[in-house]
């Protein structure tokens, strides 16, 4: 499989970064990319709206259905499931991009901040996926794809920011056992992170402003990578965690520079790698 053309992504986190990049690039395709996220009007720090990227999912070559979705809620998902395969008649692909951050030791996260970390990262990963599946079983090359990092229990990823890394990993843990659950029915179930940190708007909020913006990457370069793992035959290629710029310098890519926002910045590496 060689295009995304006719494709239906069901994409949360969609309006703005890594999932709009995501959606961009399966656009150039011809592909439908419903846009699931709470962002309906315009916030001061957080540039991007479902409406907006409808409009440069559309743009690019492709069909955008945008619902405002609160992936913490089952019945919210439940209907923007519902509302894609009315408008496309079903859905091929699911990328759990949505999540939230707090950098926060344990004495400093508060209860309520731990909990949206969770309902979001983890339990909206699996929920998502849960809804989906129906729907997944029946695409001839279907997958879901975590934004998400490699699992390792080294004390030094979790130490700094525990509730942080215990919500990212938990979306992790889904892709290791749901890629073994739904294997035998050609659900591929992948994770892909970054190499680098990436200009969006939560590292310019909150890991350190433009100078942090200057050394990271483009969202650009993991619509690239997602692509890549998105047109792999589903049941050959699953399970597995990728790295960004790995997967792009394996299918031949050998300008990596054009992805950095500045490239005569060194750029700096993104949490878990």
């Amino acid at each position: 499989m060689e295009s995304l053309a006719g494709k239906t992504l069901f994409i949360t986190g969609a309006s703005r970064g890594i999932g709009k990049a995501i959606g961009l690039r399966a656009a150039a395709d011809g592909a439908n990319v419903v846009i699931a996220s709470k962002t309906a009007t315009e916030h001061p720090k957080l540039p991007g709206t479902i409406y907006s990227a409808a409009d440069e999912i559309i743009a690019a070559g492709g069909q955008a259905l945008a619902v405002q979705t609160d992936i913490r809620f089952e019945e919210q998902v439940r209907a923007t499931v519902e509302a894609a395969v009315e408008q496309f008649g079903g859905i091929d692909i699911l990328v759990n991009n949505a999540s939230a951050i707090s950098l926060t030791g344990t004495r400093d996260t508060e209860m309520k901040r731990y909990d949206l970390m969770n309902q979001v990262n983890a339990r909206g990963a699996f929920l998502c996926s849960k809804l989906c599946l129906p729907h997944l079983e029946n695409s001839p090359n279907p997958h879901i794809l975590n934004i998400s990092p490699p699992l390792n229990l080294e004390s030094k990823w979790f130490a700094p920011h525990l509730a942080y890394t215990m919500a990212k990993f938990g979306m992790s843990l889904c892709v290791l056992g749901m890629a073994a659950e739904l294997a035998p029915a050609g659900v591929a179930v992948n994770a892909l992170w970054p190499r680098t940190t990436i200009a969006t708007a939560a590292v310019r909020n909150l890991l350190g402003g433009e100078d942090m913006i200057r050394r990271s990457r483009k969202p650009s370069i993991m619509g690239d990578a997602a692509w890549q793992i998105l047109t792999r035959c589903s049941r050959e290629n699953t399970g597995l965690f990728h790295i960004d710029d790995d997967v792009l310098i394996a299918a031949g890519e050998k300008d990596l520079d054009r992805y950095a926002v500045d490239a005569g910045q060194e750029l700096m590496p993104d949490f878990f790698i």
